[in-house]
């Protein structure tokens, strides 16, 4: 039987400026038709604005801080159980936690228009490690969902 997935994870190399998995991953998710040294610009240009903005911090670090901020401890999934379908509250994967986190912070940059996607995702990143902006309210929503679904947890076990 083939392989349900592609081997990224372990293709995945650090990027040229700070040889880092995590940039490489989210550059491959912001990159739109195959691309990369154009996602590659627009990050690198984010970087610099953060730099410019944000002096006291890495650049580096504050990416890695959004992307740990934004990331959820729980979401709900949907589970039939008699007829009836609820929201279970489950923990999240740390893979997931890493998947969810990128593209939340990529709906945000994307959802505003009319700004070149650089400065849009250095605010987005910056506002994410002061843990604020679009992709912490979505964060937010899901915990709140989880925890409005509580009375519902004993259905996660039974799988």
């Amino acid at each position: 039987m083939a392989k349900r997935f592609t081997a990224s994870r372990s293709q995945l190399k650090g990027d040229p400026r700070f040889n880092s998995k995590l940039v490489t991953k989210f550059v491959n998710c912001l990159m739109h038709d195959g691309k990369k040294s154009v996602a590659f610009r627009a990050f690198y240009d984010a970087m610099d604005r953060i730099a410019d903005k944000m002096p006291d911090a890495q650049p580096l670090d504050v990416f890695t801080g959004a992307v740990e901020n934004v990331q959820p401890s729980i979401e709900v999934r949907s589970k039939r159980v008699g007829g009836a379908t609820y929201q279970v509250p489950v923990p999240v994967g740390s893979k997931r936690q890493r998947t969810l986190s990128i593209r939340w912070i990529l709906e945000a940059v994307r959802a505003k228009k009319g700004r070149p996607v650089a400065i849009t995702l250095a605010d987005e990143l910056m506002a994410a490690y002061k843990r604020e902006g679009a992709a912490m309210n979505k964060r937010e929503n899901v915990h709140r969902m989880a925890d409005a679904n509580r009375a519902f947890s004993h259905f996660a076990s039974a799988r």
